[in-house]
């Protein structure tokens, strides 16, 4: 069987580093915002070239925390709407719901499955206060339409670059310096994945980054003096020692996904699967490769007997989960197509050649 995703072969290339890592993480006696986490978050703002980085529980808690952090900046408040593309996952929604402001869901267009930019001028109201925009499977959102909205209309521009670890933008920035701030999700099938779960914020406004670093710890900057209502969404020492292994190693393993994705552009010819669309630059780390089918199931179920893993990124919408039932009656008409006909291919940085023609020769023969 070919995996969607060998975590286990992705992590045993740095297995000696993880040990090495944990043993000084031992002796240390330091298990709580130590020096791990201010090395890890020195060398992920120098990555992604913004002024910081704040390391904290999951990518969901990235996105809520600067949601949060504007709100005591006096930058939002509770109602607020944010816009946001329909076919996300429901996490970057459920941030914006707990931080107490309103998500306003908006089409998107089916080949890079990014904003629909006519759909999104046409959501902004005088109640918009924050643009942000997904890097849905590795794909920069278009930054440029959007930073002119967000200008136009004095709106705060949040990245979700949850699947977006190290894609460039044409004007050579990286994903998590395109906007006021960004979202990470370190989860373990990342691109920068760690063994458990993580997260961070990048920003370059000081006074968001300092609200961050403080609610993050239950409001504190310093032992037991309680300056917000914060959460307990640290970063652990031992997730940034093992990120700060691997990140040195991200835009190599980015090529790898990139070159796989050539190969299945170059290779698959089948009028039954719809390709991704990609331009050939480093605005794609193809934290997925996307594919459209029509029999979807019956597609999936001619890979599996093939020994070929596939998952679909993702099955429901949005609006029509159980957890947001007052958005059910709203209608996206590509983005409920999407849902039910994406499927992902397997593509990670060990695949060997044969595995990758292996897949080739299945969807064409499908």
């Amino acid at each position: 069987m070919i995996p969607f995703i060998d975590i286990q072969a992705i992590n045993r290339r740095f297995e000696e580093s993880f040990k090495n890592e944990f043993q000084d993480f031992l002796d240390s006696g330091y298990y709580i915002l130590g020096n791990q986490v201010s090395a890890f978050e020195s060398r992920f703002a120098d990555y992604c070239e913004t002024q910081y980085c704040i390391g904290v529980g999951n990518g969901l808690d990235a996105l809520r925390l600067i949601l949060e952090g504007y709100k005591v900046l006096g930058k939002l408040q509770l109602g607020d709407e944010v816009i946001v593309a329909s076919n996300t996952y429901i996490a970057t929604i459920i941030a914006i719901r707990q931080a107490g402001l309103k998500p306003v869901l908006v089409e998107v267009e089916n080949q890079t499955f990014n904003f629909d930019i006519s759909a999104l001028k046409q959501a902004i109201s005088p109640s918009t206060r924050v643009i942000m925009p997904v890097h849905l499977y590795g794909q920069i959102a278009p930054m440029e339409q959007i930073n002119s909205l967000a200008v136009d209309n004095d709106l705060l521009i949040i990245e979700d670059a949850a699947q977006a670890h190290g894609a460039t933008h044409t004007n050579g920035k990286r994903a998590g310096n395109l906007g006021h701030a960004a979202g990470f999700s370190f989860y373990p099938t990342k691109n920068l994945g760690a063994l458990g779960d993580a997260g961070a914020v990048t920003t370059n406004d000081t006074n968001l980054a300092n609200a961050i670093k403080k609610l993050r710890n239950y409001g504190s900057s310093s032992k037991y003096v309680n300056e917000l209502l914060g959460v307990n969404s640290r970063l652990d020492e031992i997730q940034a020692s093992f990120l700060s292994v691997k990140l040195p190693f991200l835009d190599k393993d980015n090529q790898a996904r990139r070159d796989i994705a050539n190969a299945y552009l170059e290779g698959i010819c089948n009028p039954k699967v719809v390709l991704p669309c990609y331009d050939g630059s480093k605005n794609h780390v193809f934290h997925l490769f996307v594919v459209q089918v029509a029999s979807r199931e019956h597609f999936q179920d001619y890979l599996k007997d093939k020994a070929i893993a596939t998952l679909i990124h993702y099955p429901i919408p949005p609006h029509q989960q159980k957890a947001l039932q007052d958005l059910k009656n709203l209608r996206f008409e590509v983005s409920q197509a999407l849902h039910q006909q994406v499927i992902s291919l397997p593509i990670s940085p060990v695949m060997t050649q044969l595995q990758i023609e292996k897949v080739i020769n299945a969807v064409n023969a499908y």
